[in-house]
């Protein structure tokens, strides 16, 4: 079994080599490497992968560049809301949070659901005023809003009353005490229904932990993802139907592609140390470390 390992993603989308400007790409490549090294400290030093998870997934909320937290997606009312989910592979303890709009880090919330609430997923101000019984840092609503996602709610608004864009960031590792722990977080759709929630904070749809087979972190448009209980869906094929987890992976992307049509991703990791990656887009921003290996760090499918 491989020692401790920290496995992130942040977003699968539909983007073609040639689309990405080179500086952006470089961008990407260092926040993924800062953020799967804030976990992997963690574990390194014999930390839990919940404390791992968390800090990772809150280091990609922290980075404009990705759609969680800081660069959340806009509303049709130009407002950011966040959705977010933690849960503990040893326990099956889990917290979630959803349609939250001023708590800076809606994971650290997550978190201090699952450590302190007699609820799993709580939402609006009635989960804003859980986080300030728990003092957690408040922003105001210009903190999270970008020029760059500022400006696409200002095309998709010309444009029509479509929605668009679905990037997660998410987390899932494997501490030295052999426990899983996942964790994901989204800003949701450009121009999405004020109200709407994703599968990012649903246990079983965007998030799953099990200790005895996996621990997985969605991404991708939420209302497939969210129907096909896509997290759950991997831990039932490796679990029932033995498959390997890279197995589980690809055949859940593949779920009912005729009623599941849609941008989908995944991330998932075994508690004997096995990564799994698996998307249809082409592009999603990824990264993992297996205990003193060196880090990969990837976009393209074909790396």
């Amino acid at each position: 079994m491989n020692n401790f390992v920290i496995v992130i993603h942040a977003g699968a989308e539909k983007v073609k080599p040639g689309e990405l400007p080179a500086e952006k790409e470089k961008a990407y490549r260092k926040a993924l490497s800062q953020a799967l090294q804030a976990g992997w400290e963690i574990l390194r030093a014999g930390g839990s992968a919940v404390d791992a998870v968390a800090a990772a997934v809150q280091c990609m909320e922290n980075e404009p560049l990705f759609n969680a937290g800081k660069g959340g997606s806009l509303t049709q009312r130009g407002e950011t809301e966040f959705d977010a989910a933690i849960m503990d592979g040893r326990t099956l303890k889990a917290g979630a949070v959803g349609g939250i709009r001023f708590v800076q880090n809606p994971i650290s919330l997550a978190k201090v659901v699952m450590e302190k609430c007699k609820h799993i997923f709580i939402s609006g101000t009635g989960a804003e005023e859980y986080a300030l019984r728990y003092d957690l840092p408040f922003k105001t609503p210009d903190y999270f809003i970008t020029d760059e996602k500022r400006k696409a709610w200002l095309e998709k608004l010309q444009e029509s009353e479509t929605t668009e864009g679905h990037d997660t960031v998410g987390a899932v590792a494997l501490d030295q005490e052999g426990n899983l722990a996942v964790a994901t977080s989204t800003g949701g759709l450009t121009n999405q229904q004020k109200g709407r929630i994703g599968d990012s904070p649903v246990i079983g749809g965007g998030t799953f932990a099990d200790n005895e087979v996996c621990a997985v972190s969605c991404t991708g448009e939420g209302e497939v993802i969210m129907r096909g209980v896509l997290a759950h869906e991997v831990y039932a094929l490796v679990k029932y139907a033995g498959n390997s987890l890279q197995q589980a992976a690809e055949k859940t992307i593949r779920l009912h592609n005729n009623k599941l049509q849609g941008d989908k991703g995944l991330i998932a990791l075994s508690p004997a140390g096995e990564v799994a990656i698996a998307f249809n887009t082409g592009f999603m921003k990824r990264a993992y470390r297996i205990g003193s290996q060196e880090p990969v760090v990837a976009l393209w499918e074909e790396e």
